[in-house]
């Protein structure tokens, strides 16, 4: 694999670090802004919305440019952003910069999952995909813990000054590594390309991965809860814990590469089939601590097995115009997932049904995303055979 994919994982780490590690900071930020932990929360959700809305405004901005520039320009808005995090002297200057910060993730995982495509073989497209989100499973794995521990020890902002200086060497690597000849631009229409959006087996795909992804977090964001109050696990065990499902990411991620550059679509849909059955299975493996700690791994590998395939997936559906701007939509619906399953989780609990319900109900979506992707395929074989494409309800 060419270095400029290990400069591409870098950004993706640096990324990964700033989504996830202010769940560990929570306590802190609350208390230092003096504001609920609730609405300390909402800067995960705040994340969440400056991805879905920067991820095509930033992509269509930046449409005609050079892909490294773009690539330098959005690393050059993270790293500013979270310096802006680490002076913010109020809730709300925190909270906005979290959303400018935000901006860069969707366009970069977007346009740089289009740069990876460019720097490999065809027959390795995927894994490349896959090369580059592991940046991200391991900011799970290592980032965040230390992250967490450097905000406790240190104060929250010495997070996000650590995550500045990582933002810096990023796009250090990135002016470094990746060329500027390979990573050309995409000579754009705007027009053709927002028409790309508008192809029935995009949106089926970006339906997809909304799907998927939201069973994963229905279940992911309460994992804490489960954990304790229904395995019986102590507080503390709950960190090494993750680290499990950390390690989980990175294998399935990889795993899921390699199955989608054999063949994709048995990849998109085996990934899902394998998503559902994980979670279901969980409801029972919940109930034991052995099994558990085994299924927060394989609910880990099940979640990014399904990343590269469904990316590559709408990568492909896309292909003649518009690749960046609806890889970028596709990044945006994972973050769209993650809003929406966090969300459903909280209603289930809230509406009575308990903890031991949420795998009950996070295996239903991925179930819902197969049916999407199984219209999608029927669609594509009609068109295929020059049929008229009509949907029977």
């Amino acid at each position: 694999m060419p270095l400029a994919l290990y400069a591409l994982a870098a950004g993706a780490f640096g990324i990964g670090v700033t989504e996830f590690v202010i769940m560990g900071l929570l306590i802190d930020v609350s208390k230092d802004f003096g504001v609920s932990i609730s609405a300390a929360g909402q800067l995960i959700s705040g994340y969440a919305l400056g991805v879905v809305i920067g991820a095509p405004l930033l992509t269509i901005a930046t449409s005609n440019w050079p892909r490294k520039t773009v690539l330098l320009v959005l690393m050059a808005i993270f790293t500013l952003g979270n310096l802006a995090c680490a002076l913010a002297p109020d809730y709300w200057t925190l909270m906005g910069a979290r959303i400018i910060t935000a901006f860069a993730h969707g366009t970069f995982f977007g346009v740089g999952s289009v740069v990876a495509t460019g720097l490999v073989a065809p027959s390795k497209k995927a894994s490349a995909i896959a090369l580059m989100f592991t940046g991200l499973t391991i900011a799970n794995i290592l980032g965040v813990p230390f992250g967490t521990w450097l905000g406790q020890a240190f104060g929250w902002r010495a997070t996000f000054w650590a995550v500045t200086i990582v933002g810096v060497l990023a796009f250090a690597v990135i002016q470094a590594l990746v060329p500027r000849g390979e990573a050309a631009a995409e000579k754009s229409d705007l027009r053709a390309d927002l028409a790309v959006l508008r192809r029935t087996p995009v949106l089926l795909g970006l339906a997809t991965t909304v799907l998927g992804y939201a069973g994963v977090f229905v279940v992911f964001t309460y994992i804490a809860p489960l954990l304790t109050e229904i395995s019986g696990f102590k507080e503390a065990a709950v960190s090494p814990i993750l680290l499990v499902f950390g390690g989980g990411l990175i294998a399935g991620n990889l795993a899921g590469g390699r199955a989608a550059d054999r063949r994709l679509v048995p990849a998109v849909l085996g990934s899902l089939v394998l998503l559902a059955l994980v979670l279901a299975t969980m409801s029972f493996a919940i109930h034991s601590q052995v099994l558990a700690v085994l299924y927060v791994g394989l609910l880990g590998a099940a979640a990014f097995a399904t990343v590269a395939p469904l990316q590559m997936w709408v990568l492909e559906k896309a292909q003649g115009a518009g690749q960046s701007l609806a890889s970028s939509f596709n990044i945006a619906a994972f973050n769209l997932g993650n809003a929406a399953g966090a969300w459903l989780g909280g209603a289930v609990i809230a509406h009575g049904f308990g903890l031991g319900s949420l795998t009950w109900v996070a295996a239903l979506l991925p179930v819902a995303g197969l049916a999407v992707a199984a219209l999608a395929l029927r669609l594509d074989r009609r068109a295929a055979l020059g049929a008229p494409v009509c949907v029977q309800s």
